[in-house]
């Protein structure tokens, strides 16, 4: 039996990972920090036949992230994948705000937004990684963007290039090189950790205005975005690790 831990996973590209995970026998922890959303997606997954639970998590709390860790624990069934999905974008979008020049950013919207996109991913993967190390097939997925490829933001042809967002696209740019450094250092252990930009996706994370500065007609579905993030989950032991995958292949960092 496969375990998986899911960050974010009450709505969006998380959800919708905990579905595609599931509908392939896997067991899923939906990590939420909202405990009436979570419960809610949990419900709605059940409802459909499929083998989930809800644990309670706030990324940016070391102490909610511990209790996490000991619930899996106390399940007696260990953790095989893990996907450092939650993500904020206050910049924009998502809270009704205009978008924020990058001189304008505040120090305070800066590390709410690394508290979350980058700190609070690597002290998942740190809390998380003793379990994972005891699993035959472990997978460290971190779904990242395009927005954080440096290969991306300094191609003048690269529509997204308008965005310009230094919180999300600098934090993003953070959890692909801690991707580049733990596959680094668990080179030599069956675990692959590999980042996923799930593409321009509809989700609360982007809100309405997306398309119009991405510069795309709309939008996929967070089904759409879950495919790569579900099939890193599940690369075969000769897949590749330390990669950053988007909807057209491998992406430059």
């Amino acid at each position: 039996m496969t375990i998986a831990m899911i960050t974010g996973a009450n709505k969006g590209v998380g959800f919708a990972t905990a579905r595609g995970l599931a509908q392939k026998g896997v067991t899923v922890w939906m990590g939420a920090r909202n405990i009436v959303r979570g419960a809610a997606a949990e419900a709605q997954l059940r409802a459909e036949g499929l083998d989930v639970r809800l644990l309670e998590i706030d990324v940016t709390d070391s102490a909610s992230i511990a209790r996490s860790v000991d619930r899996i624990v106390a399940d007696g069934r260990g953790l095989d994948i893990l996907v450092n999905n939650a993500g904020i974008m206050p910049e924009t979008f998502n809270e009704g705000a205009e978008r924020c020049k990058p001189s304008e950013v505040d120090s305070d919207m800066l590390h709410r937004v690394f508290g979350t996109n980058f700190f609070g991913a690597i002290e998942v993967i740190r809390q998380f990684l003793p379990l994972l190390r005891r699993s035959p097939v472990p997978r460290i997925v971190n779904v990242s963007s395009r927005l954080g490829s440096m290969a991306l933001q300094t191609d003048a042809d690269w529509p997204g290039r308008g965005v310009n967002q230094l919180g999300y696209s600098s934090s993003k740019a953070a959890l692909n090189m801690a991707t580049v450094i733990f596959a680094y250092e668990l080179r030599d252990t069956a675990i692959k950790v590999n980042a996923v930009s799930p593409g321009i996706v509809a989700t609360d994370l982007n809100g309405a205005g997306a398309d119009r500065l991405i510069g795309r007609p709309g939008y996929g579905s967070p089904e759409d975005g879950a495919v790569l993030v579900v099939a890193c989950a599940t690369m075969p032991d000769d897949g590749p690790t330390g990669a950053f995958f988007g909807p057209g292949g491998l992406i430059g960092w």
